[in-house]
């Protein structure tokens, strides 16, 4: 059986584990721009717990990944053109992208910089890693990915889910992908700015009454939106979604937390910021959300500096 050409744009945490997962039936280049990252995984492998490592190519060159027949990206939002746009008119117009990043605008960035008939497939996924070295994670949260249409065909769909499958991820196709894409967004905007700024693992959220109110209140702002805009969501009750997702998520801290605590800049613009924008061009006024963009970027400012 031949085995595919898999390369991973994003060798953080999900990138990792991804990764390790493919490599043990395929052949992954993993990709980044970080030469401290590449020279581990070069050297020993990607890790996943305390499992033998699994040997893949590592580099900072993306030509090294242009004959791939399947890309993933798990680049922060704000990197996605920059990782997708030195494979502008390289890769085979077949070649599958998938993106199964947070917030909103990485189909824009990928269409952008790749066009817009580009085979793209959306998702979303529970599995959760956590990064303890450099391609090294720790499994955390074994769950599913769905999958959707980006501009992808439904036979590329079952090939994107049978080659995950296949690495032993649980993997399903959804016929509308945009509801859960938004229910991750939803997720997203109420759990990680205000664990982060609080510097709390994600329980903090339903163990403090002002942070539990002020996540309901972030959580029905991106509800009002989405009816505004005429988006479903996957729940009819965005709160409990998020109470739920909290319970699951309890003893974590999420990754704007993480890139809080590491002086690195957080997806806070593609999440809350994407909301305000959002919200602005439906008419829906959303302050909890702007508090919470603003104190973030404040955050990275102070932190940076």
């Amino acid at each position: 059986m031949s085995r595919a050409r898999v390369a991973i744009l994003g060798a953080g945490a999900m990138g990792t584990l991804y990764g390790y997962a493919l490599a043990e039936q395929n052949d992954v280049t993993m990709v980044d721009v970080r030469a401290d990252v590449i020279e581990s995984i070069a050297q020993r492998g990607l890790l996943v717990d305390d499992q033998r490592p699994r040997r893949v190519e590592a580099t900072r060159d993306p030509a090294r990944a242009f004959g791939c027949s399947f890309m993933f990206l798990f680049v922060k939002a704000a990197d996605t053109m920059g990782a997708v746009r030195p494979f502008t008119g390289q890769l085979n117009p077949a070649t599958p992208i998938i993106s199964l990043q947070n917030g909103l605008g990485n189909e824009e960035a990928i269409k952008v910089a790749l066009g817009g008939k580009v085979p793209l497939v959306l998702g979303v996924t529970t599995e959760g890693a956590l990064a303890v070295g450099h391609g090294h994670s720790r499994h955390i949260t074994v769950g599913a990915t769905l999958l959707g249409s980006g501009g992808a065909s439904a036979a590329t769909l079952q090939s994107v889910a049978k080659l995950l499958e296949g690495g032993g991820l649980s993997a399903s196709i959804a016929y509308d992908i945009r509801p859960h894409l938004w229910g991750k967004l939803l997720v997203n905007a109420a759990i990680n700015p205000v664990a982060a700024l609080l510097d709390r693992r994600n329980g903090a959220i339903t163990e403090d009454p002002d942070a539990t109110e002020l996540a309901r209140a972030v959580a029905l702002e991106v509800a009002a939106v989405a009816r505004a805009l005429r988006i479903s969501l996957p729940t009819a009750d965005p709160w409990e979604y998020v109470r739920e997702t909290v319970t699951a998520t309890f003893e974590a801290r999420n990754s704007m937390t993480l890139d809080l605590e590491a002086k690195r800049r957080t997806e806070i613009e593609q999440i809350n910021g994407a909301i305000v924008a959002a919200g602005r061009r439906a008419g829906i006024a959303t302050p909890f959300n702007e508090a919470l963009l603003r104190l973030v970027k404040a955050k990275e400012r102070s932190s940076i500096d």
